[in-house]
């Protein structure tokens, strides 16, 4: 699974884009110093997030969008299309 294809289940999950659930993170004080531990503990026990969808979650909100150059492209199942994912809803993706 791509790292896209996560942040796009955890929305399918939650009802919120990764980009809701990034303010609800700041709201509560999660920012990029806060380890995963507190962030993955808050989505598990308000969204029943998994903790591989909470990682992609804590990426996002730790570290930003952005992604490394070597999970992009390469056409397999675990590849994304960008170094930038797309945090305002699946639907609204132009990559999709």
């Amino acid at each position: 699974m791509s790292f896209q294809a996560y942040l796009d289940a955890v929305e399918e999950k939650t009802g919120l884009t990764p980009r809701q659930l990034m303010a609800l993170a700041s709201d509560k004080g999660f920012d990029a110093t806060t380890k995963a531990a507190p962030i993955v503990q808050w989505l598990a026990e308000d969204y029943g997030l998994g903790r591989g969808h909470a990682m992609a979650m804590v990426h996002v909100i730790t570290k930003g969008p952005r992604i490394s150059a070597k999970h992009v492209g390469g056409g397999g199942a675990h590849a994304d299309a960008s170094e930038e994912l797309w945090l305002d809803g699946a639907s609204t993706n132009p990559d999709r």
